[in-house]
């Protein structure tokens, strides 16, 4: 019906206008792989590729920025995702014995 208030217009003179709805982006977050003397370069291959759908080719090279300038970044999801993601990945690390660090931060 019309009369209701999520479809009602809001009359100005002759002019009917339509209300503007502001919808927010939801804020987006990294997930960041920190270099570590442990964990293996293979590991954090396997785990890109198996969490963060990644190639070996592109694993390999978040894998090199990770040992070369200590952090990389796997991927940019909602907050959720990310936390979901850093948390299976801790878990898979931690039953393979590998100390693997990564967080979730806002881009």
């Amino acid at each position: 019906m019309p009369n209701e208030p999520e479809e009602r217009e809001d009359r100005q003179g002759d002019l009917a206008t339509e209300r503007e709805r502001k919808v927010e982006k939801p804020r987006r977050y990294k997930v960041v792989f920190h270099n570590d003397d442990y964990t293996t370069m293979e590991f954090v291959v396997l785990v890109l590729m198996k969490f963060f759908h990644r190639t070996e080719t592109e694993a390999t090279h978040i894998m090199l920025s990770v040992h070369h300038r200590g952090h990389g970044v796997a991927g940019v999801y909602t907050k959720d995702v990310a936390e979901t993601k850093v948390a299976q990945v801790q878990d898979f690390a931690k039953e393979h014995a590998m100390p693997l660090r990564l967080t979730a931060e806002p881009e």
